[in-house]
């Protein structure tokens, strides 16, 4: 019998309901995992300092260099994925910054924002499959 893969966030009113926990597939809780490691601040989990990503530092340091700054992004996700998700293997990061004008309707304002484009492959330990996961998120100041 398989552990059963809950869908965050909690929703306790199904079990004060009668109705079990929303379960997901496996991929979708990788995607979860990671996207915990993405948001997670180095020294943010009590027990585990090294949870997480260094995102959280580059954010507000002056980019001399995207490339050197997406390599060093990309290095931290490699270790804490590598470390703490393990249920997927041969795992590849592709890191990509790039200037980004939004518009703001509201406030009829336009800014240019530095917007960093995630994606990881790799490989499902447990079925042999591919796994690809893509996220964007911009900065100064962080934002998804």
């Amino acid at each position: 019998m398989s552990i059963p893969l809950y869908k965050k966030p909690f929703r306790l009113d199904r079990i004060f309901q009668g109705h079990d926990m929303e379960s997901q597939d496996l991929g979708a809780s990788i995607s979860q995992y990671i996207e915990l490691i993405i948001y997670t601040r180095y020294g943010e989990h009590r027990y585990t300092p090294d949870f997480g990503c260094e995102i959280w530092d580059l954010d507000f340091e002056l980019i001399i260099s995207e490339s050197m700054w997406e390599e060093k992004l990309r290095q931290s996700l490699l270790r804490s994925i590598t470390r703490y998700e393990q249920r997927i293997y041969n795992v590849r990061i592709d890191v990509k910054i790039s200037e980004v004008n939004k518009f703001y309707p509201l406030r009829n304002v336009s800014e240019i924002k530095k917007r960093v484009e995630i994606v990881i492959k790799g490989t499902v330990q447990q079925t042999g499959e591919h796994y690809y996961f893509s996220t964007a998120l911009y900065l100064s100041p962080l934002s998804a």
